[in-house]
């Protein structure tokens, strides 16, 4: 199992959210290079970078940023937050982004998707943000109408495999892993789950790790000093 260490960049800051409320923003650095430089030498096999701004629609972006951290380390990167369209979609990918996590436009436009897939299926993440088996989209505030599983299985029939469900309940709370849902979702052998929301200690991953996903996802744990990445590594 991966394991990736999340940076979600608002104004330039590195932040950490509670279920996606901005009101909840807690700032733990001003460098989100350095940090991406820490968690690469601390052995995280990718990094998980979300750009908050471009999620919630707001008009900064922290695109250079993000550009100057995949310039200074050497671990893959998995890009996700306000990949609307397909033009932003080929930036990113020409940029040499490893991963690339699309939500809004992949409920709300299948054709543009569906072009993307035959040329970028293997970079395409599809975002499984969810609340009570719901996907969520557009920044977690609209419902995509989408259940989880057939999300999947919808994707799936366009070759695309990578997942990362997010339990929007869990995430930033260091509440545990959604090992229900997680479970559910973990029979198809065709797709590759990514765990994200809610990881606090070594026992959540074990969890998570028998479970049978692909990747888990390491944030506030992290940022709080609860887990670190070398002993996670250890055991994942």
């Amino acid at each position: 199992m991966k394991v990736l260490a999340a940076i979600d960049i608002m104004n330039g800051d590195v932040v950490r959210l509670t279920k996606g409320d901005q009101s909840t923003k807690k700032v733990y650095s001003n460098d989100p290079v350095q940090v991406a430089k820490k968690w690469a030498k601390d052995g995280a096999d990718m990094l998980h970078i979300v750009d908050l701004d471009a999620a919630f629609g707001n008009e900064s972006s922290n695109l250079s940023i993000i550009s100057e951290i995949l310039h200074s380390v050497n671990i893959p990167i998995q890009i996700g937050g306000g990949i609307r369209n397909t033009e932003i979609f080929e930036k990113i990918v020409k940029m040499g982004f490893s991963k690339i996590v699309v939500g809004t436009m992949a409920y709300r436009n299948l054709n543009e998707l569906r072009l993307l897939s035959k040329n970028y299926g293997d970079k395409i993440v599809i975002s499984l943000d969810e609340i009570n088996g719901k996907v969520m989209i557009e920044g977690w505030k609209s419902s995509s109408d989408y259940k989880v599983e057939d999300a999947i299985n919808k994707f799936n029939k366009l070759g695309i495999s990578n997942f990362l469900l997010t339990s929007i309940i869990k995430d930033g709370t260091l509440s545990g892993p959604d090992i229900v849902t997680l479970n559910r979702i973990n029979t198809d052998r065709r797709s590759k789950i990514i765990a994200s929301g809610g990881i606090s200690s070594l026992v959540d991953v074990l969890r998570v790790r028998s479970i049978g996903c692909d990747s888990v996802i390491l944030g506030k744990a992290l940022y709080e000093e609860r887990l670190d990445i070398k002993k996670v590594k250890a055991i994942a």
